[in-house]
């Protein structure tokens, strides 16, 4: 949040230089503007980056999930191999049990099947949200550096720093709408 404080800050300043010489009003006008791309843009960023971290959470909860579903099913296969060591004492009973564990270790396997294809969906879907996120910072980037060197022009009362500055917001707006077209 300081960044898009001090962002304001600047365009503050510009717009009170501005009123004093008129020939750099554009620049005060620049400098206001990038001043809101750069705020919206953060804002992006924190959002993308909320939602990778939530994404991710769900991944790793799915996980556990599977890995709960593993245990149990190893835990009746053990009891399984329990009961044909001693299927000698009441084979119908042990049979009948054993029957059970064995659907039951079936269910669980295909329930795993499920787990681990909606955790690796998860999983893809954070990668996607990182790619977003990872744009909307560029944008960020590019956009407080156009705003600093647009900022130069103030003091120097050269336009090149101006010319600069908006080719360095134009690289930030296309690198943030890419965010967008992420897939």
């Amino acid at each position: 949040m300081s960044s898009e404080m001090e962002a304001i800050d600047k365009a503050k300043e510009a717009a009170e230089e501005g009123r004093e010489r008129k020939h750099i009003a554009p620049v005060s006008l620049t400098m206001a503007i990038l001043a809101v791309l750069i705020a919206t843009v953060s804002l992006l960023g924190h959002r993308a980056h909320t939602e990778e971290i939530l994404l991710q959470t769900r991944a790793t909860d799915q996980w556990a999930y599977y890995q709960a579903k593993n245990i149990r099913r190893n835990n009746l296969e053990a009891l399984d191999d329990v009961l044909t060591a001693l299927q000698n004492t009441k084979e119908e009973r042990a049979q009948e049990v054993q029957k059970h564990f064995h659907e039951e270790i079936d269910k669980y396997r295909d329930q795993q099947k499920d787990i681990q294809n909606e955790a690796r969906g998860l999983e893809a879907e954070v990668g996607h949200a990182s790619r977003r996120a990872d744009r909307f910072d560029l944008g960020e980037v590019f956009l407080e550096i156009a705003l600093v060197v647009t900022s130069i022009t103030l003091l120097t009362d050269k336009r090149a720093y101006w010319y600069f500055g908006f080719a360095l917001a134009t690289i930030g707006v296309i690198a943030a709408g890419s965010g967008f077209m992420v897939h």
